[in-house]
């Protein structure tokens, strides 16, 4: 019998979507990379947060704003990662509302930033192998929810920064509609946060293919807990 997590507490928000940022520049490159086996990509910059929207990201970006400003309920705050891909993609929902006159109340908060993953930020999987053969090797024998590489995160650590975001969430935003623009590890952590989902919940949503560009998942508010209703949708997107 399969033992469930202890979700955390229901935060007392109406509604609760978590979009994940259009594609960026290194989703374009590194997958196209991975796919040819190319050991290098040049072209991205330095720093992980830095790394822009790709063309079909701004793309994607434009379509979540159109989506935002369509909805009946749309939401009045909106909190973003800081890093520039996320930044971008919910900048675009929020001059989407406003040009409608469903302006939102914008602020970014770190603790739904990227999961950061040290020595291993923006290396292809043939340069991972060639220069950290070893961290190849446990990252597959620990798992996709456990495994910190140096100087980076576990996707558990990722969830102690995601509990203290809700505990805030719930005290600042209390009754109100919230759209998180961020990425595809918060999208799952949240998950495992707030249904207190376990080590093979996560996998399976790793192995199922993850999570889309520009997606939209959703909890809504029922009594005593938040209830997942959309969960990686692209339909906006077509």
């Amino acid at each position: 019998m399969s033992i469930p997590g202890f979700p955390a507490p229901a935060v007392d928000v109406a509604e609760l979507t978590v979009v994940r940022h259009g594609q960026s520049l290194s989703n374009e490159l590194l997958i196209a990379a991975n796919q040819a086996g190319v050991v290098d990509v040049t072209g991205l910059p330095a720093r992980d947060a830095d790394v822009p929207l790709s063309v079909r990201g701004r793309r994607e970006a434009a379509a979540v704003g159109r989506w935002a400003a369509s909805l009946d309920n749309p939401p009045d705050l909106v909190i973003a990662s800081p890093y520039q891909r996320a930044q971008h993609t919910a900048q675009a929902a929020v001059d989407a509302l406003t040009a409608a006159g469903r302006a939102p109340e914008f602020r970014l908060d770190d603790r739904v930033r990227d999961r950061e993953i040290g020595i291993l930020t923006l290396l292809t999987e043939a340069r991972l192998r060639a220069d950290h053969p070893e961290e190849a090797a446990r990252r597959e024998a620990t798992g996709f929810l456990y495994y910190r590489p140096p100087g980076g995160e576990a996707h558990t650590d990722m969830a102690i920064r995601l509990r203290s975001f809700l505990t805030d969430l719930g005290e600042a935003a209390a009754g109100r509609r919230v759209l998180v623009v961020a990425h595809d590890s918060v999208v799952v952590m949240l998950r495992y946060v707030i249904e207190g989902l376990v080590e093979a919940d996560v996998a399976a949503i790793a192995a199922s293919g993850g999570i889309k560009n520009g997606s939209v998942t959703r909890w809504e508010r029922r009594g005593w807990s938040l209830r997942l209703t959309v969960f990686n949708s692209v339909a906006h997107l077509d």
